[in-house]
């Protein structure tokens, strides 16, 4: 049986809802990743356009943790939060609630840890690019004496993460 911790987890996945209105409705824009030099300032536009504490996940905590520089023409915003931002454009809920021992906080922003991260990338596989995921392990890696030691992840992940650091080491040389 699950742990209490996994059941939580699973009862709260929210499985990727994204901002969908009726048609007399429109979303409310983001602040676009192109009009901004950094990541770090996009986000933080972001979490003010947003007006509420939101946990950033995916590619997004990879940037908050600088191992990602996103891309150019950002459009999806992956997050925990509550499910009135959906009327955002680009915002994916991931969850609604996330416990505070998967949280980190740097430059005013909240986002999943690494371990956290990776699961979730793990259980969105089937509908995330998986660039961001794969050059922050690598980047992760390579600044680690060529290790994965400092991650820890429950036995249901450890295939899937194998299969992602083989990917994750060999991604430069392609």
């Amino acid at each position: 049986m699950d742990s209490p911790e996994i059941s939580e987890d699973y009862k709260n996945m929210c499985r990727g809802i994204i901002s969908v209105l009726p048609p007399d409705q429109s979303l409310v824009p983001l602040p676009r990743r192109r009009d901004y030099v950094g990541v770090v300032t996009w986000l933080q536009a972001v979490q003010n356009c947003l007006g509420e504490k939101v946990v950033f996940a995916l590619d997004e905590s990879w940037m908050c943790q600088e191992m990602f520089l996103g891309r150019h023409l950002q459009r999806a915003v992956w997050l925990y939060g509550s499910r009135s931002l959906l009327r955002y454009d680009g915002v994916i809920i991931v969850g609604t609630e996330i416990s505070p021992s998967d949280v980190q906080e740097r430059h005013g922003l909240y986002f999943t840890t690494i371990n956290r991260t990776i699961m979730d990338a793990i259980d969105f596989e089937y509908i995330l690019d998986m660039q961001g995921t794969l050059e922050a392990l690598a980047d992760y890696y390579f600044t680690h004496q060529e290790s994965f030691d400092g991650i820890s992840l429950p036995p249901e992940y450890i295939g899937s993460f194998n299969r992602l650091a083989k990917e994750a080491i060999e991604y430069y040389d392609s």
